[in-house]
């Protein structure tokens, strides 16, 4: 049976920061989702699987044929996808076989069955191209769904996906899923798809600190963290209840013990008692109130550190949720209006033809439809960032744009000063305030955008976009959960439920789609 075993791993980044320690894991058969905030290591420790890393100490051992999905990378520019298969020779040998040009020895070795295998494997995929296809003449998409397909007809025993639905649409999607559901060795995948991460039957949060493993798929998991953070929420209300019992009870003793020197002092006043016998009370009751109130300090810092540390984890467990000011958007107003709009890069092949829509008020829409059809195309001419060949766009309020690199944020400037160039009607209390609400507290607040990582960048975007005094009527977003840790994600649905105003988005994503409240699909293709 494969499995993959850890034991005693450390493991230290490029800029030698260590990224786990003395972390002991194992994987079997199955399909385990690898989860865990953008940096903490799952790439990372990926590739100590495959060998392609040394861990500082430590061993891994792999039992079973291996195969990894890297993230997307650029093909060479002659590269096809016989050669991604690594089939090329073989094919080739084929073609002369079929030609009459091959020798005995040749047609002893031939594979008759090579090319319905690796059809069958595109096929499994949704891939409609043959051997010779360019890789570079396909989207990122088609060539992930590619390098799957190859990944699977070398049939290894354990299969290793980085983020194998980055960048696909819904058919992708569906196919990576389909190709998880039906495989029978292991499989290890690092996913933010909160969709394919469901098909999965273990997880395991990767953390700086340690990795857990929780049995089931990724609801399993939500339930037992929403376990976890009741515990946290129900040892917070017994540690504060033993903060007020503690501080209630060094009162009454240190009341007691008053009466007690007060009743002391009476009787020292009346004179007849020996003064050797009044400074030995004296210092009794002195090292008494000392006692107590040590005692009392001792029982207060316990209960304290106890409070403490469910607040840490419940900051840790709960989800983000955060209040906005209202963007005053009516009910009835057209806030844009496309009519029978034409455009695109190329003037006689046009992407967009004869595109119409009306968004109404509040109203959520998506744009959806496979890769390569115009989605992106569409929104820049909806917004203004390319002018259409023909028709018209009309925009009835306020819009912002939250492009894939959040473009609208100056990344030589902090989080305060873009939020003030964006906000220049809120005062310095508001900003920060509502950069605090967005998880930007204190001097996290003054870092520079461009040392932002994806999820922090876009979560710095949103604060900008909808925490000044006025929201805009209407936030467009393409593609927003591309590269994101699943937290991040959350955190960017948090901000959007929150908001009252208009939303249209693209995105694949179907969870995230349903989290923020999707009313309505625009399908194009």
């Amino acid at each position: 049976m494969p499995s993959v075993t850890l034991s005693h791993l450390t493991c230290t980044g490029p800029d030698g920061r260590t990224l786990f320690s003395d972390l002991d894991l194992s994987f079997g058969a199955g399909r385990t989702g690898l989860v865990g905030r953008n940096g903490v290591g799952k790439t990372t420790l990926l590739r100590l699987v495959a060998g392609e890393l040394t861990p500082a100490a430590g061993t891994v051992s792999v039992s079973g044929r291996m195969g990894l999905l890297r993230q997307a990378v650029q093909p060479a520019a002659d590269e096809t996808i016989a050669d991604l298969f690594g089939v090329r020779e073989d094919l080739a040998l084929l073609e002369r076989a079929a030609a009459g040009l091959a020798d005995s020895a040749e047609l002893a070795e031939a594979d008759w069955t090579l090319e319905a295998r690796l059809g069958e494997a595109l096929a499994a995929l949704k891939l409609d191209v043959g051997p010779g296809t360019l890789l570079s003449t396909l989207s990122g998409g088609q060539r992930t769904r590619a390098a799957l397909a190859a990944l699977v007809f070398d049939e290894p025993d354990l299969i290793l996906l980085d983020e194998p639905t980055n960048n696909l649409d819904a058919e992708g999607r569906e196919a990576v899923a389909g190709l998880l559901e039906s495989w029978r060795g292991a499989a290890i995948v690092i996913s933010h798809d909160r969709t394919l991460l469901d098909t999965m039957d273990a997880i395991v949060e990767l953390t700086s600190l340690s990795a857990s493993t929780y049995g089931g798929n990724w609801s399993h998991y939500r339930e037992r963290k929403a376990l976890e953070l009741a515990a946290a929420q129900h040892d917070l209300t017994v540690a504060e209840r033993q903060v007020r019992d503690a501080s209630r009870t060094a009162q009454e003793n240190r009341e007691r013990q008053d009466r007690r020197d007060a009743g002391g002092r009476r009787k020292a006043a009346k004179g007849d008692m020996p003064k050797i016998l009044l400074g030995g009370l004296k210092r009794r009751a002195e090292a008494t109130a000392g006692g107590i109130d040590r005692l009392a300090e001792k029982q207060a810092d316990a209960a304290h550190a106890q409070a403490a540390g469910a607040r840490a984890r419940i900051e840790v467990l709960a989800p983000f949720a955060i209040r906005l000011v209202p963007s005053g958007l009516p009910a009835g107003k057209v806030v844009l209006r496309a009519s029978d709009l034409w455009g695109g890069y190329e003037k006689d092949r046009p992407l967009i033809r004869a595109f119409s829509m009306d968004l109404i008020g509040p109203e959520r829409v998506a744009i959806t439809g496979p890769n390569g059809v115009g989605k992106t195309t569409l929104l820049r001419l909806l917004t203004g960032e390319m002018e259409p060949l023909s028709g018209a766009v009309q925009v009835g309020g306020a819009m912002v744009l939250l492009d894939q690199q959040v473009g609208l944020l100056d990344r030589s400037q902090s989080i305060v000063d873009n939020f003030r160039r964006l906000n220049p009607e809120s005062s310095v209390n508001d900003c920060r305030a509502v950069l605090a609400a967005f998880k930007f507290r204190n001097d996290a607040a003054l870092q520079v955008v461009g040392t932002l990582s994806g999820g922090e960048m876009l979560r710095a975007g949103l604060a900008c976009v909808l925490g000044g005094k006025t929201p805009p009527m209407l936030v467009v977003l393409d593609e927003p959960t591309n590269h994101l840790d699943i937290e991040a994600i959350e955190v960017v649905e948090a901000g959007l439920r929150a908001y009252d105003g208009a939303l249209l988005v693209i995105s694949h994503d179907r969870a995230f789609l349903d989290a923020i409240g999707v009313e309505r699909e625009v399908v194009l293709g």
